[in-house]
């Protein structure tokens, strides 16, 4: 299937969830780890209104997922790691973006005083709606009104954090703390640390957002695999990772980054034959921080 078909067949299906909840557990019972798993960019979604106001075809528009993430660590709730996947295109509407972090030039009226349109993020473009693809390509033919970004934030963004939120707090009632783990993928053009390519790339806000132990050994873990992995170059971890680690209160968070040269033509968005071993690996992981003594967190 073309990325126009895939995005064609989304529009004339049935209306998606912003996000799917795949817990480790039962409704009720007590999370089995303190593992909780989040994709937050690997939807592939796109609604009828933010089609009708692209300017761009659907294979430039997708350039922005980071795709097949959410099947990459998709055996997490299997293994005991309760997850939440965005279906809605990160395009639309950017859960690991503060709520109103939005760019006034994108908007035919004006933004409210409490909306943050002077942000890092915002200046890239890159805000809770975006307004480029990575390729630095406008999205939209026309300008947004507040009114449409107010509606995908109340429909999407607000819904996706509360129920984040609930899996954090499953997680910390069950075992006294709680890891979160932010996944993502970076262009391989990207992935490099002082000219040197990288694999993965572990973002902690330089020790911030979670104890040193998690960074560790994620680290240790990847390496053995034979994975080269850097540390908070070329990214820090986005606003889930700041919002939500404070390792003081016992919640840890920790944003991977995989160089999509791995598993991905990044061409045509297709799996590449490396996809099968990555997703292997990555359940292997998986297997290891469910299984590993984490109580020198408590």
């Amino acid at each position: 299937m073309t990325a126009w078909e895939s995005i064609a067949a989304n529009r004339a299906a049935p209306k998606v969830p912003p996000f799917e909840v795949r817990r480790a557990a039962g409704a009720g019972a007590p999370a089995p780890t303190p593992l909780v798993y989040a994709s937050p960019h690997s939807g592939r979604h796109y609604p009828d209104d933010m089609m009708a106001a692209a300017a761009l075809d659907a294979i430039a528009i997708r350039r922005s997922e980071d795709a097949y993430v959410d099947e990459l660590v998709g055996a997490g709730p299997v293994l005991g790691a309760s997850m939440i996947c965005a279906n809605l295109a990160r395009a639309y509407i950017d859960v690991n973006r503060e709520a109103f972090e939005l760019d006034q030039a994108m908007f035919a009226d004006e933004l409210p005083d409490f909306a943050r349109a002077r942000t890092a993020r915002v200046a890239a473009g890159l805000g809770a709606i975006a307004r480029v693809v990575s390729e630095g390509q406008e999205i939209y033919a026309r300008k947004l009104t507040f009114a449409e970004a107010r509606a995908r934030i109340e429909t999407a963004h607000a819904p996706y954090h509360a129920a984040l939120a609930r899996l954090i707090g499953e997680a910390h009632s069950a075992h006294g703390y709680a890891i979160l783990i932010d996944w993502h993928s970076m262009p391989a053009a990207a992935a490099r640390v002082g000219g040197a390519p990288c694999d993965i790339v572990l973002g902690d806000r330089f020790g911030a957002a979670c104890a040193g132990l998690v960074t560790q050994r994620v680290e240790k873990a990847l390496e053995a695999m034979g994975y080269r992995v850097a540390r908070n170059a070329p990214y820090a971890g986005g606003y889930t990772t700041e919002h939500y680690g404070r390792p003081g209160r016992r919640t840890h968070a920790l944003q991977i980054e995989i160089n999509r040269g791995l598993y991905l033509d990044e061409a045509s968005l297709e799996p590449t034959d490396g996809f099968g071993r990555l997703q292997a690996d990555l359940e292997a992981l998986t297997r290891t921080l469910a299984a590993a003594d984490w109580s020198g967190l408590k």
